[in-house]
């Protein structure tokens, strides 16, 4: 299914949060190689097209995998064209692989952006695409987002293709829990509906074999406690990315402490990873992660 919904006008600071190459860089190659040839309105504001995007979408890739600007910049759009197609379907590197989730995306091209994650999952396997592939691509995709350059629609429609993904990976795993494997609890608080990395938590525990109870979106701290009280977990784990006052921040961390008992929190997220320093955590049972590479060395 194809059907496109990106904007039409990029100015260069758009091309530069997607592509990730610096707009100084951008212009020296524009000057120098003429590789793009922006658009003006009518009140003379330089502006670029989906081609332009697509087309420095393709020279970033080239560049970063050895290819010189000089060299590219002489390649008309076939030529350009089969060399990124060579690496896209090499599969040698998941960097490339995030472009090609990236026009994916500005297509809407669902069968490309499915295709992309399973053969990534062939060559890589399944949890290096999810860390490598996925993850960065989600964090481009919602920077994207958060700057106006995608709609909250397409948003959700590459996040449900991801979440489907997951809980493929999730029922496909046939590890059976034993005398070593720890109890853990996953669960987001109230209001916290954003649940792919928390998703991919529980995928990580349960293909170690842990004993797992997914809870998902939104629990309130009640339930929690009740739960706690029946399953007497090791873990309890959530991450935390939707905007949240420090004072709730606060609130959220104590009452974890108060009505929770012995199992210890393992905290991930955007929030967690940015908390102000004036906000402690209560006590020693309290671990926060920043990457996924991390959670794995506390499970």
């Amino acid at each position: 299914m194809e059907h496109t919904m990106m904007q039409n006008k990029y100015s260069i600071k758009d091309l530069e949060r997607i592509s990730g190459i610096k707009a100084h860089t951008l212009r020296i190659w524009e000057q120098r190689y003429e590789i793009l040839n922006p658009e003006r309105t009518d009140t003379n504001i330089r502006y670029y097209t989906n081609s332009d995007l697509k087309r420095i979408l393709n020279i970033s890739l080239l560049n970063n995998n050895g290819y010189k600007i000089s060299n590219i910049a002489e390649l008309n759009e076939e030529e350009l064209k089969q060399k990124v197609n060579k690496i896209l379907n090499s599969f040698s590197t998941e960097s490339a692989q995030v472009d090609n989730l990236m026009l994916s995306l500005m297509d809407m091209d669902e069968d490309k952006f499915e295709s992309t994650i399973n053969n990534s999952i062939l060559h890589f396997g399944f949890e290096n695409t999810m860390e490598k592939v996925v993850f960065p691509f989600l964090k481009q995709m919602g920077n994207m987002w958060l700057s106006g350059i995608i709609s909250p629609a397409q948003e959700h429609y590459i996040s449900n293709l991801v979440r489907q993904k997951l809980i493929v990976g999730i029922d496909k795993i046939n590890v059976s829990p034993n005398s070593a494997s720890k109890k853990f609890i996953f669960f987001l608080p109230n209001e916290e509906l954003h649940e792919m990395g928390l998703l991919y938590a529980y995928y990580l525990c349960k293909a170690r074999g842990h004993k797992c109870v997914y809870l998902g979106q939104s629990v309130p701290i009640e339930d929690i406690e009740k739960i706690n009280l029946s399953i007497n977990p090791d873990f309890l784990v959530s991450i935390l990315t939707a905007q949240m006052a420090d004072e709730n921040m606060i609130k959220f961390f104590d009452i974890c402490e108060n009505k929770i008992q012995n199992a210890k929190f393992l905290l991930g997220g955007r929030l967690i990873v940015n908390k102000p320093e004036n906000i402690p955590f209560p006590s020693d049972r309290f671990f926060s992660f920043r990457e996924f590479m991390d959670f794995k060395k506390l499970i």
